[in-house]
């Protein structure tokens, strides 16, 4: 239960410090296309897993 508390504490984090960090190397190294590509995907990661990862209330 532990481990999922962190991943639901730096889930946020690492999506939010991976961004800005990966899309400018990329698009430096292969240029826009694959910048606008790597964007693409690491935003539709986080997304998923920050789904995966919600806490959401039970259903009683």
């Amino acid at each position: 239960m532990d481990l999922k508390r962190a991943a639901v504490a730096l889930t946020p984090m690492a999506g939010a410090l991976a961004f800005p960090l990966i899309v400018p190397v990329v698009l430096m190294r292969l240029g826009l296309p694959a910048a606008m590509l790597s964007a693409v995907l690491i935003g539709t990661a986080w997304f998923v897993v920050m789904l995966r990862s919600a806490e959401m209330p039970g259903h009683h």
